[in-house]
């Protein structure tokens, strides 16, 4: 058996991976992180305090989290221990535990960096809620996913959130820089393919550097540096960090909802083209911009809500790719669109009102009367068909008697809503309002 992992390249011989040899061994190594970790940063004024309590780190994968919490144990003074809710149950936690405690009783501190913890259930995460309070434990958890909605608020109320950004293009510059004083060379890229790089990592260190070795082993020292073309070759290029079901998800949706009624098409564009690379499904993005085109756009242009419907039936009968363009084509439309959120809100005041005043019936001249007997109670008594009244409006109330009129619907003077407006503003003139 030790022969097979010697062959694969596991023996106790095999060469540590580069992100591993980098990894900072001080807090103020520590790259992209300056405003937890800086001279002046948080985490660096709570060790200098003594005062370092259990914490959680949300953040993107490749930024630090697991590296900070080890240099967290060793500048307090605790031992690390390390586990991950994906492959650790209650039996690991308990011996953890039980460690610390033992650890405890000699004087000694421990700092449990659980990684993805907001994979434990609820039960789990409760578990460790007593060795947090009597100090067994210091517990720093780490999730790429936003903590209020997966991890207990019990569990929330006890430790400080801390967020890791995604590494800009200097900080993974600068982690490609500290790679070539380590391996002794200059990383044979052009400064094309270098940004290429860069901006293929997405933001995650370790992804950078692990790409940066594979340059490394690949190119011989000496040999031309490869151009963007020749690194695509190299390297896949890498699917954007976008989880279809967490928090990425809903703030993209957001950023593109936000976008087209900001009447900004180009983000807007963007934003849609972001989901769709991430792996969205393209329904859940035709949906969203089905709600857009009725409620930031509105009547200010009609047509907007058919073309969104048409849209969706598009990519039903085109598939991918091609059924991206009429997708592309909403989005710019909505975009460039008037907006008009009129009938959107006057819908919510009509059910508020709804609401508030019950089982009002209709006037009398608004029901039907298909019975003698209803026509002798008053049924449809003074009801007086439009069609036949000059320009086609014969000006009734059809508010219930007891509630009288309220004014709900205010087109803007944008698009189509003017018109629509100036027709109201004649109808409530006609009908005495004004």
């Amino acid at each position: 058996m030790s022969d097979l992992f010697a062959a694969a390249g596991l023996g106790d011989d095999a060469p540590t991976p580069l992100a591993e040899r980098l990894r900072p061994q001080t807090l103020a190594e520590v790259i992209g992180q300056e405003a937890l970790v800086g001279p002046d940063g948080k985490l660096t004024r709570l060790l200098a305090a003594g005062r370092l309590g259990s914490i959680i780190f949300w953040g993107p994968p490749g930024v630090g989290k697991t590296t900070i919490a080890r240099l967290l144990a060793g500048e307090a003074g605790l031992e690390f221990e390390q586990l991950s809710a994906i492959f650790s149950g209650v039996a690991e936690l308990r011996k953890v535990f039980d460690r610390a405690k033992a650890r405890r009783a000699t004087g000694k501190g421990t700092l449990l960096f659980v990684d993805e913890i907001h994979r434990f259930n609820k039960a789990q995460q409760d578990g460790f809620l007593p060795h947090m309070e009597d100090g067994t434990i210091v517990l720093v958890g780490a999730t790429t996913e936003n903590p209020s909605f997966e991890l207990n608020a019990a569990l929330l109320s006890r430790a400080q959130v801390y967020v890791l950004e995604r590494l800009d293009a200097d900080a993974l510059d600068a982690l490609l820089a500290r790679a070539e004083i380590e391996m002794g060379r200059t990383l044979p890229l052009s400064a094309e393919a270098r940004g290429a790089l860069i901006a293929m990592a997405d933001g995650d260190g370790r992804f950078a550097l692990t790409l940066a070795e594979t340059i490394f082993s690949a190119v011989t020292d000496g040999a031309e540096p490869l151009s963007v073309e020749e690194l695509g070759k190299l390297a896949d290029r890498r699917a954007p960090n976008y989880d279809k079901k967490g928090e990425g998800h809903y703030n993209l949706a957001s950023a593109l909802q936000k976008s087209i009624r900001g009447s900004d098409a180009d983000a807007a564009l963007y934003w849609a083209a972001r989901m769709l690379e991430g792996g969205e499904d393209p329904m859940f993005l035709l949906r969203r911009l089905i709600v857009i085109a009725a409620e930031d756009v509105g009547n200010a242009d009609p047509r907007a809500l058919p073309l969104a419907i048409a849209a969706r039936d598009a990519f039903h009968m085109l598939g991918r790719p091609e059924g991206d363009i009429p997708i592309g084509q909403l989005v710019a439309y909505l975009a460039t669109a008037p907006k008009s959120n009129a009938s959107h809100v006057a819908f919510k005041l009509a059910k508020a009102a709804a609401q508030e005043t019950g089982s009002l019936a209709p006037p009398m001249h608004a029901v039907n009367a298909p019975t003698e007997v209803m026509k002798d109670l008053g049924y449809a008594k003074g009801y007086q068909y439009d069609h036949d009244a000059e320009d086609g409006f014969a000006g009734l109330d059809y508010f219930p008697p007891e509630m009288g009129r309220r004014r709900f619907y205010e087109p803007t003077d944008r698009g189509y809503d003017r018109a629509i407006g100036e027709r109201l503003a004649e109808w409530r003139k006609k009908r005495g309002e004004e």
